[in-house]
């Protein structure tokens, strides 16, 4: 798991200047899926592509649950099915828009790489995504 660039910076204005990220207040994240680690600078190059492919929403207040030190997915996440193309999807990200640019937030390798392919819908069963604090 990490914290992009931003979002350090952001913790960092927060806890020593009182200044709040301004994606804190939304109510709403977005998950999204990429083909290789977007990295701490946020590249969204590797982002998924197949068609019929869409960031979720995950509604702050529910969509994590916290065991301590972990926060995992707290209900099924399900992406779009593929209807064209393909992707070998390696990681996901916690990004503060539906589409286009973002201020990522956190980003990790999911377990597994996931092949999707036409008719395949990419979903995770609760506590299939993990985040913790390195």
């Amino acid at each position: 798991m990490s914290l992009s660039n931003t979002t350090e910076n952001a913790a960092l204005k927060m806890f020593l200047q009182g200044t709040d990220p301004s994606y804190r207040a939304g109510a709403t994240q977005y998950l999204a899926l990429f083909t290789a680690d977007p990295g701490e600078a946020a590249s969204l190059a590797a982002e998924a592509n197949y068609t019929g492919y869409l960031r979720v929403a995950l509604t702050k207040a529910s969509a994590w649950t916290d065991s301590g030190s972990t926060f995992t997915n707290a209900a099924l996440i399900q992406f779009g099915a593929c209807t064209a193309g393909s992707n070998a999807l390696t990681h996901f990200a916690v990004v503060d828009t539906a589409s286009g640019a973002v201020a990522l937030m956190i980003s990790g390798a999911l377990s597994s790489t996931l092949n999707v392919s036409s008719g395949i819908q990419p979903q995770f069963s609760a506590g299939a995504l993990s985040v913790a604090a390195d």
